[in-house]
């Protein structure tokens, strides 16, 4: 319950409807009926995954606006053309304000047969300005294991563009140096995967926790008859199945739209120091505690003044001494405290009662931060402060 220290907490009418708007979400917030999860939005299979993918190209048909120089651009060429059949004559230093080298990336999704095609990214390596209107040439995607998993060629989609002056003046929106290729890569071989060995398959949670763990267990004990799951850990449920394969992929379709209740999470309180958003879980709790949140204000104005002679007063050339306009320095010092109330946290407050305290004094998103670290610090914030 929260106490005020001054019975006279007045608030402006439009703080009022802002108030009462935060208060019918945060009502609304822990009314709302608790849904079951499905396992396959909670956990994935264990050895079925993506596999990133890397590999080095060049992007050709720029308008000028491709590497302006660089030995690496160079020799790419010189390479690329020895290999169709063209040899530059010795010496030949050819423009390459047309071309750029690129870094390639994609992901290999789980099961990926020869013949499909996935999404690549394209990043301009060297100085290129754009790879706006750039096609890239054939180029090997390769694994970590060195292997080439995947051809990549096409042309360019660039979100960003940039435009430059003469006069060295330009503008850039977005990043015109980096581009995708939507099936912009062939699948020329696939990663072996153990999905159809051994008797038994293992998830793991995306968010490991004991409460999860447990539960999923259970209610696969309950679809699938006693002994057929065992959580091994807070990450990690193991789950027996059939040996073959037809069977495990049935199986596996029944198995991940299973739901559950999941374990609710830790208290946590995640602070976004660049944007400032604070968002505070629905189990932070407060011990008892007394904040009074305000500040002192400042304010130094320049008004200097401008001393303007007579018409008729002597110049600088007469022989009294002249007179000249002069300019007087004055300064306004202005200070401003504001007058922010002290409240009063009572032994487990909750959500809602921490927004309310801050709304009644009036508090920003960075004045929220600050009383947040101070209750931390004071050891009356039960819970983790978490700073991204």
């Amino acid at each position: 319950m929260l106490k005020p220290v001054h019975k006279d907490v007045l608030l402006s009418s439009r703080g009022k409807t802002t108030h009462v708007v935060i208060f019918a979400l945060f009502s609304l917030l822990f009314t709302l009926p608790s849904y079951a999860d499905r396992i396959k939005d909670l956990a994935s299979m264990a050895g079925v995954r993506n596999n990133q993918l890397i590999g080095y190209g060049l992007v050709v048909g720029l308008n000028g606006t491709g590497d302006q120089s660089g030995q690496p651009t160079l020799q790419s060429l010189t390479t690329m053309l020895s290999q169709l059949g063209l040899n530059l004559p010795p010496g030949t230093s050819p423009q390459l304000k047309n071309v750029a080298v690129v870094a390639l990336s994609a992901n290999l999704p789980p099961f990926a047969k020869p013949g499909q095609t996935i999404d690549i990214t394209v990043t301009s390596i060297g100085n290129a300005k754009s790879l706006r209107g750039g096609s890239l040439l054939m180029s090997p995607l390769r694994g970590a294991d060195g292997n080439v998993y995947a051809m990549a060629q096409g042309n360019l989609v660039v979100g960003g563009f940039g435009a430059e002056t003469d006069d060295g003046s330009r503008i850039s929106v977005n990043i015109p140096s980096a581009g995708r290729i939507p099936n912009g890569a062939t699948v020329e071989r696939s990663v072996p995967s153990g999905f159809g060995s051994g008797d038994s398959v293992t998830l793991n949670l995306h968010t490991p926790d004991f409460t999860t763990a447990n539960h999923m267990a259970a209610a696969i004990n309950s679809s699938l008859g006693a002994g057929a799951a065992q959580a091994l850990d807070g990450s990690s449920v193991r789950v027996a199945a059939p040996a073959n394969v037809d069977e495990r992929v049935r199986f596996i379709s029944l198995l991940e739209n299973i739901t559950l209740n999941p374990g609710e999470t830790s208290a946590k309180v995640i602070i976004n120091s660049r944007t400032g958003t604070v968002v505070i879980g629905r189990h932070v709790r407060v011990s008892p505690a007394a904040v009074s949140h305000g500040s002192l204000t400042v304010t130094i104005a320049a008004n200097p003044i401008v001393s303007q002679p007579a018409p008729f007063a002597p110049g600088p050339g007469a022989t009294l001494p002249g007179a000249s306009t002069q300019v007087v320095p004055k300064f306004d010092i202005s200070v401003k405290q504001e007058k922010q109330r002290m409240f009063l946290f009572e032994p487990g407050v909750s959500l809602d009662e921490i927004v309310r305290a801050v709304n009644q004094v009036g508090a920003a998103p960075g004045d929220l931060v600050a009383i947040l670290e101070a209750l931390k610090e004071a050891g009356a914030l039960h819970a983790e402060l978490v700073v991204i």
